[in-house]
């Protein structure tokens, strides 16, 4: 019928207004084999960048110091980044943070040198990424929540250290497998653990540990910028060939939600800003003054309330987000973690 009509009309179904695909940016990553969250990257990339994924071979060694060593090796790194050449890439990037962490500001530097003369292309690791970032925001007193044992967790530290940082306050799991299978409750459990004192930025190590939901809501508790291993990995790519990141209330991404709603530099008790404008400060007047109102009637039919009977209406309910898995986080000053 369909074909019929077009006889008699003389109509050709043409499809040249469509154009092709649009030209795409490509972005080279990098992951050890049992990275797990190819979305989650996807997720902070605009639409006219293509991420390109390659992994490094298998080895038989659970999360740990030696397998950060393994996966960073630089014969390793040229042969994945001579196959993404073959898509011409415009930067890549080393996707694991302890494996660019274990050896150090020296290891790391080492590590983008061999990348780049591997594929003769501009090339980044996280953990470099994450010394940027936090020079980008002006921080250099860091709450750090991993999902590590206790020793690479230290390794994490002495970076950071080397790198002009003050860890004031961590916490971490102690996992060596599963990474990926973290919820977000226990993330938000260690985050709240690890921030104390004076802090300027709470870092959430590890690329195969999700983050990207969490961010805006720890920002907005903690009144300070979350980083996270994915987070400052995309970022820096993108930074790289004059892109930007997509990260919705995130304040690495959008520089004015770090003085925005989510009031970074304000503490979370803090009393109401003063009003300036006369003509607010009438409409507020005018508004309680109704309010007011209101109440006195209310409050003669009610009476007056019984003590002990006005219960706390949150009674009852986890103020976190339940224990998560196993025995949940450790705090360092415990002792390091229980045994798994």
């Amino acid at each position: 019928m369909v074909q019929s009509l077009r006889s008699v009309l003389g109509l050709a179904l043409d499809v040249s207004f469509l154009g092709g695909p649009q030209p795409q940016r490509g972005v080279g990553v990098v992951a050890p084999f049992d990275f797990a969250l190819d979305r989650e990257l996807w997720r902070w990339v605009p639409d006219e960048v293509s991420l390109h994924l390659t992994r490094t071979p298998f080895v038989p060694v659970e999360v740990s110091l030696d397998l950060a060593r393994l996966v960073s090796e630089h014969e390793t790194l040229h042969d994945a980044v001579q196959a993404l050449a073959a898509v011409a890439p415009e930067v890549v990037a080393y996707a694991c943070t302890s494996g660019s962490f274990v050896g150090g500001v020296a290891g790391e530097r080492a590590m983008c040198a061999a990348m780049s003369q591997a594929g003769e292309i501009p090339s980044l690791t996280t953990s470099g990424a994450l010394l940027e970032a936090l020079r980008e925001i002006g921080a250099r007193r860091i709450a750090v929540v991993t999902p590590y044992t206790r020793s690479v967790t230290d390794s994490l530290e002495e970076y950071l250290a080397e790198g002009g940082m003050t860890v004031t306050g961590r916490a971490y799991l102690g996992l060596t497998r599963h990474i990926w299978k973290v919820p977000y409750r226990d993330v938000v459990d260690m985050a709240r653990q690890a921030v104390v004192g004076a802090t300027d930025a709470l870092f959430i190590s590890c690329t195969n540990l999700p983050t990207y939901d969490v961010i805006p809501q720890l920002e907005a508790e903690l009144r300070m910028p979350v980083l996270s291993a994915n987070q400052v990995t995309m970022w820096a790519a993108l930074r790289a060939i004059g892109a930007e990141a997509v990260g919705p209330y995130q304040a690495l991404m959008d520089p004015a939600a770090r003085s925005g709603p989510a009031g970074m530099s304000v503490s979370p008790m803090s009393r109401p800003l003063p009003v300036t404008d006369p003509v607010v400060e009438s409409v507020i007047e005018a508004v309680e003054a109704v309010e007011a109102a209101v109440d006195e009637p209310e409050a003669a039919l009610a009476g007056a309330a019984s003590p002990g009977l006005d219960g706390d209406p949150a009674d009852g309910l986890d103020p976190g987000f339940g224990t998560g898995l196993g025995e949940g986080p450790y705090l360092d000053d415990s002792g390091g973690p229980s045994p798994l």
